[in-house]
């Protein structure tokens, strides 16, 4: 790297103020830990499982996910981090085994999901389908804002923004992320 350590207590130090400063990135981008809006960390699911397998902790394995192997929560989280890593389409599949095909959860997530995957109409159906389910649920307006944004309709994505902030969310990743979409920034 071009520089030496003089002493170990001076390589921990520095160690750990890199650590610090990560940390507090981290947080920053993502909200807090208790932020149900911020992306989800990766898991074995994706660092060790292939070809849409999910990883089941029971068996220590990665496994085909089935309707009766997980339940909704579980099939969700894999979803989730499948959506976030690209892998939209074993995210559509892993959500298409949840029982309650009602849940605002997976009806953003497949809205999500498919738009990310070129489908936008569907992606905004999705959306549609979700705020009618719970129009309180921040993070769909978060995404359907981002679409907004996608299909060149600043002002209705504002109008998100605003019915975020105004149902509480100001403080939330999925306020966060469509304001930095807004701003020009990062749209997922």
């Amino acid at each position: 790297m071009g520089f030496r350590v003089a002493t170990k207590n001076s390589a921990r130090t520095a160690l750990a103020a890199i650590f610090l400063f990560g940390a507090s990135l981290q947080v920053f981008a993502a909200g807090s830990e208790s932020d149900e809006t911020a992306p989800p960390p990766k898991t074995k699911t994706t660092t060790k499982c292939t070809d849409g397998k999910v990883w089941d902790k029971d068996k220590k394995e990665c496994v085909k996910p089935q309707k009766s192997g997980f339940n909704d929560d579980q099939l969700f989280q894999a979803a989730r981090e499948f959506a976030y890593t690209g892998q939209y389409d074993n995210a559509i599949t892993v959500l298409k085994l949840a029982r309650n095909q009602e849940d605002p959860r997976i009806l953003n997530y497949l809205g999500y999901s498919n738009r990310k995957a070129g489908r936008m109409e569907l992606g905004m159906s999705y959306y549609r389908k979700a705020l009618q389910r719970n129009e309180n649920y921040i993070l769909a307006r978060s995404y359907m804002g981002q679409a907004l944004l996608e299909q060149g309709d600043i002002q209705a994505a504002r109008v998100q923004l605003v019915e975020i902030r105004d149902r509480g969310g100001e403080n939330s990743w999925a306020y966060r992320s469509l304001q930095q979409s807004l701003n020009g920034q990062i749209t997922y």
